[in-house]
């Protein structure tokens, strides 16, 4: 059902999925499904008239199971099912995601507070690893990176980098996240790759040299 919903609500609907929500995801402790159900939920806005038909129409979901949906994310205070009188004065059920805004808010001020706390380690750790005081210069090449969005896992790759070439300098990081950037390296996991690839190729070549015929020759 997990890719059929994602396909159906694509082919239905044009859903926007800002970056940052995607990101917290995980924190909001809900499967796929219920994120996508959640996008949906969202662009139609803070308050969206409980229409199970159309609902389960549009994203080509058997009712029961976006009813099974609705409760997990009713269940864990995502949303909020309510009863509003209209300008007709019938009452009419509507889902609010008044409850997921307030969420997403708490988790985006953590966010924010777990990254200042990232950005001051990283002057820590470069210190540590240099064994010195970084300058006011030094400190300005480091926020330049961070302003830059290089993230602290990835300078952390650099840092090593740079002292298991025995090299301790901020102008060689400075050129080892210059030469990762331009190869489109951008994670921990894109500089592994890539340091495998390396050792491969290096170890490729020994080998060639290790078995050449030179009888044969």
């Amino acid at each position: 059902m997990k890719n059929k919903m994602l396909v159906d609500i694509v082919k239905s609907k044009n859903v926007v999925i800002p970056l940052y929500l995607y990101k917290l995801k995980d924190k909001l402790d809900i499967s796929m499904d219920e994120f996508m159900l959640m996008m949906y939920l969202y662009n139609e806005g803070e308050l969206v008239l409980f229409d199970l038909n159309r609902i389960s129409n549009e994203l080509g979901l058997k009712i029961n199971d976006l009813m099974n949906m609705i409760g997990i994310l009713n269940g864990k205070g995502l949303i909020e099912l309510k009863v509003i009188t209209n300008d007709k004065n019938v009452m009419e059920e509507y889902i609010s995601l008044e409850n997921f805004y307030n969420k997403i808010s708490l988790l985006l001020m953590d966010s924010k507070e777990e990254q200042e706390e990232d950005n001051s380690n990283v002057f820590s750790m470069i210190e540590q690893e240099f064994g010195k005081t970084l300058s006011p210069i030094e400190y300005e090449i480091i926020k330049a990176w961070l302003e830059s969005n290089k993230s602290v896992e990835l300078i952390g790759c650099a840092l090593k980098e740079s002292v298991m070439n025995g090299v301790r300098n901020l102008r060689y990081m400075d050129k080892i996240l210059y030469e990762w950037e331009k190869k489109g390296i951008r994670t921990k996991a894109d500089v592994e790759s890539h340091m495998n690839n390396r050792r491969k190729k290096e170890e490729s070549k020994k080998v060639d040299v290790f078995d050449y015929d030179w009888l044969d020759e």
